[in-house]
């Protein structure tokens, strides 16, 4: 019986486990994501989030530490630096795996795993859509609405005031097309 047995062994040794858990770790953090096999991604996973929360202390012993997981003087200078900087506010959950589906050749299925912080596409848009939207209240006068209204009235107007000469003919040409 396997009761409490966590570890996904990949069906090789521990040697060999050890191996390649290390060499996926190092080119996840050369290249900020891979694809691979779904179980080799979730075992990356636990392998490499506990190594990504001692860079945030960068430390001798720490960098020591880690160097015995990795043993690759790039990876462990790419961790501590540009990787520590931009995950030191995220209290864990650095990496996100995204399944792609069954792989032609064997039917193995596929995931993308990568480091959060560096995803563009995701981390951006919602950022910029959080600041516009503003701090949300729960009210139940909601007094700050009226107000906020008035000053985008007075934004736009201003904003209208400020358009260059060139796009009013535009305007103009809209105006006779809706008529």
């Amino acid at each position: 019986m396997r009761h409490g047995d966590k570890i996904n062994n990949l069906g090789r040794t521990a040697s060999h486990r050890k191996a390649l858990l290390s060499n996926l770790a190092i080119q996840l953090i050369a290249h900020k994501r891979i694809v691979t096999t779904l179980a080799k991604a979730k075992t990356l996973r636990t392998y490499i989030e506990p190594l990504i929360t001692k860079a945030k202390d960068n430390t001798t012993h720490q960098r020591r530490v880690v160097f015995s997981y990795l043993q690759d003087k790039e990876a462990i200078t790419e961790l501590f630096g540009p990787i520590a900087e931009k995950i030191a506010g995220r209290p864990g959950g650095y990496t996100r795996i995204i399944k792609l589906g069954a792989r032609v050749g064997d039917n193995a299925e596929t995931a993308l795993i990568e480091l959060v912080d560096f995803n563009e596409i995701y981390g951006k848009g919602k950022g910029e859509a959080k600041e516009a939207a503003g701090k949300r209240t729960r009210r139940a006068g909601g007094g700050k609405k009226k107000a906020t209204a008035k000053a985008e009235g007075e934004a736009t107007e201003a904003a209208a005031e400020e358009a260059p000469a060139a796009e009013a003919p535009k305007k103009e040409k809209k105006e006779k097309k809706a008529e």
